[in-house]
């Protein structure tokens, strides 16, 4: 299916074709084999306004009579009675607005299934929260779902999976692709700044993601593709140069951050995987999630995968200078148990003890070092944005930078920063550091 009406790419892309025409199309050229590549959602449309068209783009999809509209109070009010207003005269609506507040965890899933057994089909208004609910929901009930997005706040609208908390586990589970995905910039445009803001800053975090995924490639051959960054190549210089403009209301500026959040979405479709959106900056962002000390004020998720992306990425070109030699792990299952505690400590044993190095794997892990580290640190180095430039778009932009505006402090930041690498069985430079020992030191440049 073609692009519609009202998406224009910031940039021209290479080719003279917009790679999200080409993805719809299911004919993206794979930048290693050449092949087609495709994606499962079937409309997308980003336009400077999407009033009036709301039932069409709707009934285009085919989704069946009756439609579980999920919002809550805030995106509602914004766009999700106007979203309903449009539909009920072509489907019957169960209305599902959700608690101010709520949170996407297992025990909101089981609410969100039962309260919409008799729909068939949801269709998610908000960021987040409602569409990782929505987009899980519906996957375990096998019913499609369309998102009309409120702000430009994460990447996840068209990935293929969702964060929901279990048991106290923030984890990134499988879901769907939307069928649909809705994008209106006047919309977007209104959002809270914040929330502007946080969509930066899930973009940003592009390069320390890439260089992550790369460096654990390089190092255990690990699957790693190109196809990712390749689809936010022509778009991502000029969100970088637009920073600014994102804060002043430009539908143009908008485009070029609704776009990119989708490119890095459909990026991690295609691959099945959320690792090249998310790796050491979001593991520290996880661990923040997870113990956050009582009391602390609400964060958006962007807000701080920004502060952890520029922490990650300072670790990333200091770690580059010099050739890095690796000891054996010191965390044992007893440390990591006591630092999550029960359950949660036993879960995330099991992903760090994959990753968890013995002197055997050291012992092989440092002749890599010694044979491939010229060619990783030059790799590495050719896909890394330069540090100056990343804090300069975040000024620009107004977004938080510190721990300190994001409500942490000091101590446990470190903590975060020592430990966020134990969450998840994926290698990053945060295990590299701290396997050397060099993590500590570099901290007070953190």
């Amino acid at each position: 299916m073609a692009l519609r009406e009202g998406l224009a790419p910031a940039v021209a892309p290479k080719d003279g074709d917009d790679p999200l025409n080409l993805l719809l199309r299911g004919s993206y050229p794979d930048p290693e084999t050449r092949k087609p590549v495709g994606v499962a959602t079937r409309s997308l449309v980003i336009a400077d306004s999407l009033g009036g068209r709301e039932a069409d783009l709707v009934t285009d999809l085919n989704l069946g009579k009756t439609l579980a509209v999920v919002s809550d109070p805030t995106t509602h009010q914004v766009l999700g009675a106007r979203v309903e207003a449009a539909l009920r005269d072509r489907f019957d609506i169960v209305s599902l607005v959700l608690p101010t507040g709520v949170v996407p965890d297992d025990a909101t899933v089981t609410r969100l299934r039962v309260a919409s057994a008799n729909a068939d089909a949801f269709i998610a208004v908000g960021s987040g929260t409602i569409n990782d609910l929505a987009k899980y929901a519906s996957a375990l009930e096998h019913k499609p779902y369309a998102v009309f997005a409120t702000a430009p706040s994460m990447n996840g609208y068209v990935s293929l999976t969702a964060s929901i908390t279990v048991h106290g586990h923030k984890l990134t589970l499988p879901a769907q692709a939307p069928s649909g995905a809705f994008f209106d910039l006047g919309v977007l445009a209104d959002a809270p700044a914040r929330m502007i803001r946080a969509g930066l800053g899930d973009s940003i975090c592009r390069t320390t993601a890439e260089a992550d995924w790369l460096l654990s490639h390089l190092l255990f051959g690990t699957p790693y593709r190109r196809l990712p960054f390749a689809l936010l190549e022509a778009d991502e210089p000029s969100l970088l140069d637009q920073a600014s403009d994102l804060l002043a209301g430009s539908l143009d500026a908008m485009r070029t951050l609704a776009r990119t959040l989708v490119l890095s979405g459909f990026g991690t479709a295609i691959v099945g995987s959320s690792a090249p959106a998310s790796q050491g900056e979001h593991l520290v962002s996880h661990f923040i999630d997870m113990l956050e000390p009582a009391g602390r004020p609400a964060v958006l998720h962007g807000e701080q995968v920004g502060v952890t992306t520029l922490s990650v990425a300072r670790l990333q070109h200091t770690m580059l200078r010099q050739q890095p030699m690796v000891h054996p792990d010191t965390e044992t299952e007893s440390s990591v148990r006591a630092r999550f505690g029960g359950e949660l400590g036993g879960s995330v044993w099991e992903e760090f003890a994959n990753k968890h190095l013995d002197r055997v794997k050291a012992d092989t892990l440092n002749h890599t070092l010694a044979t491939q580290w010229d060619n990783i640190r030059d790799r590495l180095s050719a896909i890394m944005l330069p540090l100056a430039r990343m804090e300069a778009v975040m000024a620009a932009a107004g977004a938080p930078t510190t721990p300190a505006d994001i409500y942490l402090d000091r101590p446990f930041y470190e903590s975060a920063l020592r430990h966020g690498r134990e969450i998840r069985n994926r290698y990053t430079m945060l295990d590299l550091a701290a396997s050397s020992g060099a993590l500590l030191p570099t901290l007070p440049t953190i």
